[in-house]
């Protein structure tokens, strides 16, 4: 019971300090988090005449999730380099696992708002089945583990906090503008669309988008899909959680 009150304060604590604390002083900073999913999502409704408003929420919802967890490498490389926070961090009970789910969970609380006004839309534009709104719902956690695992992992390979930043900004463009995740795959040339396959973002954005049924794909390549983005987000967990430098100076 001790434990669990332990974790559970530490968790806390991690929403506290790194999104609550940022979102109640420094609301400015929450724009971000609204202005990049919403903007595409407009350009493409307005270009497709409202025909992809349904794939451009989704589009939506997957960028911010991209957006938050890449984002957790410039606060990881803040706090530690900046505020010396993980040092204080190993000196307690608090492992690696604690403190990434601590700030993956702060992260998501920092994108929340774009999330609930997105989720509106969603129920506004989107109608589909349970199985489909869960199809939605796992897609955009897949993508988040895979995206938070990166920035894990990222933040443990800068030491400068710009540099992090610059990081999370081309990873999050590279991620989610320009792979079909506002648009189906089907729109691309078929020899691009190999291509689109680099991207982890593609697997999840199908999986989405088949659930919204807004894109037809066989049950087979749902599977495949759920595949790859497990054992991806598996495989950068793993790394991210072993051959991290926890305990490095």
């Amino acid at each position: 019971m001790r434990r669990n009150i332990n974790v559970g304060s530490q968790l806390l604590a991690s929403i506290l300090v790194n999104s609550l604390y940022a979102m109640i002083n420094y609301p400015v900073m929450m724009l971000n988090a609204f202005l990049a999913p919403f903007s595409l999502l407009i350009v493409i409704t307005f270009v497709s005449q409202g025909s992809l408003i349904g794939v451009a929420i989704i589009g939506g919802i997957i960028m911010s999730m991209v957006s938050a967890g890449i984002g957790m490498q410039g606060d990881l490389s803040h706090l530690k380099n900046d505020m010396k926070l993980q040092d204080m961090v190993i000196s307690s009970e608090t492992g690696p696992g604690i403190y990434l789910l601590g700030m993956a969970l702060s992260e998501l609380v920092y994108a929340l708002p774009a999330l609930c006004v997105l989720a509106i839309l969603a129920a506004i534009f989107i109608h589909t089945s349970l199985a489909g709104w869960l199809a939605i719902i796992g897609g955009a956690a897949m993508i988040f583990l895979f995206s938070v695992s990166v920035g894990f992992l990222c933040s443990n390979l800068s030491s400068d906090i710009v540099q992090s930043y610059s990081f999370g900004a081309l990873l999050s463009t590279l991620l989610s503008t320009i792979p079909p995740v506002y648009y189906p795959i089907t729109f691309l040339p078929l020899p691009y669309r190999y291509l689109a396959y680099l991207s982890p973002t593609t697997y999840a954005a199908q999986i989405a988008q088949s659930g919204a049924g807004v894109l037809s794909i066989s049950a087979l390549n749902v599977c495949a899909d759920w595949a790859v983005m497990l054992a991806v987000s598996a495989v950068i967990l793993f790394i991210a959680l072993r051959k991290n430098r926890w305990r490095d100076p």
